[in-house]
């Protein structure tokens, strides 16, 4: 039987939060879930609940869904609510210093990064981009700034060489997930005391943009690789043929000092039966693309039907 106490309450939108609130609701008393609005997904825009809207109806516990949360009627449901501490994953919303003050434990975030390296939106994606050789979890106190607050537990784990923000992602969903319900306990009482951030070790990971995704050929094929992989599946990684955009799914970067000869930053070739293109040093090999308006497929696929590839 779970513990009356602390009444918890849990802030979270997207798939990353739901082994958070599955695992905090398994042994803690959480009273009440705050979860971003339905939006319009899909081809056909229908209105989606994020994921942990629909965790939450299936445990039974009451959920709001405040376009903002330092709207009068949202505050008013957390003061009913009356939380001993409030649990922070991926929630999507800023919050203001008067909801940090509200619960006697104050709110705690699981932080999908080593703080104080990437703090900020987009810390998963920022540690592949920049060829980070781990990345980890963080349960942190929050406070006003942006992912300054003081740390209280961390755990780090490998990036593997093929890793996308994607299989990153879900994998430091679970180990956030497991991090805190070990954290809490200590936490709760005492025994864990949040340490200060090392500022000058601080970076800033911002939120994407669409516009993030498209490929600059002066970089070299090494930075253009990692950035294919941090960028799937959002913004998605793409480029430009016949006048179109065209996604790159799958890559990986060639040195062939003998095939790169004489090849300009941006210029189409074949390698070994895969489309490349040159770059600032090396080639980036195609192994899966997307162009417009058809479905994903392998680079020898789409060769077949791109005579004038180069």
């Amino acid at each position: 039987m779970r513990p009356t106490f602390p009444r918890v309450v849990f802030m979270g939108s997207p798939e990353f939060s739901v082994p958070s609130l599955q695992a905090l609701s398994a042994q803690y008393n959480v009273v009440g879930v705050v979860t971003q609005p339905d939006r319009p997904a899909g081809r056909g825009q229908m209105l989606t609940p994020p994921p942990v809207k629909a965790l939450a109806q299936r445990l039974g516990l009451p959920t709001m869904q405040p376009q903002k949360i330092r709207l009068p009627e949202a505050m008013q449901q957390l003061l009913d609510w009356k939380p001993d501490l409030i649990v922070v994953t991926a929630f999507g919303q800023i919050l203001r210093q008067e909801l940090l003050d509200l619960p006697p434990y104050g709110c705690i975030n699981v932080h999908a990064s080593l703080l104080p390296r990437w703090r900020g939106a987009a810390p998963i994606n920022a540690a592949i981009l920049h060829g980070d050789p781990q990345s980890g979890v963080t349960i942190m106190r929050m406070e006003a700034g942006i992912d300054t607050g003081p740390l209280i537990s961390q755990r780090a784990t490998t990036i593997a060489p093929a890793e996308t923000a994607s299989s990153l992602a879900e994998r430091l969903a679970t180990l956030g997930a497991e991090l805190l319900v070990k954290t809490l306990p200590g936490y709760l009482s005492g025994e864990l005391t949040p340490r200060p951030q090392d500022e000058a070790l601080a970076t800033y990971a911002p939120m994407l943009k669409k516009e993030d995704g498209e490929l600059d050929f002066q970089l070299s094929a090494a930075e253009l690789e990692r950035k294919v992989r941090a960028f799937q599946p959002w913004p998605g990684a793409f480029t430009s043929w016949q006048g179109a955009p065209l996604k790159v799914q799958r890559a990986r970067c060639v040195f062939d000092p003998e095939k790169e000869t004489g090849l300009s930053a941006g210029e189409h070739t074949i390698y070994q039966g895969l489309p490349a293109i040159g770059t600032a040093q090396g080639l980036l090999v195609l192994d899966e693309i997307q162009p417009a308006g058809k479905k994903p497929m392998a680079g020898k696929i789409f060769l077949q039907g791109a005579r004038n590839w180069r």
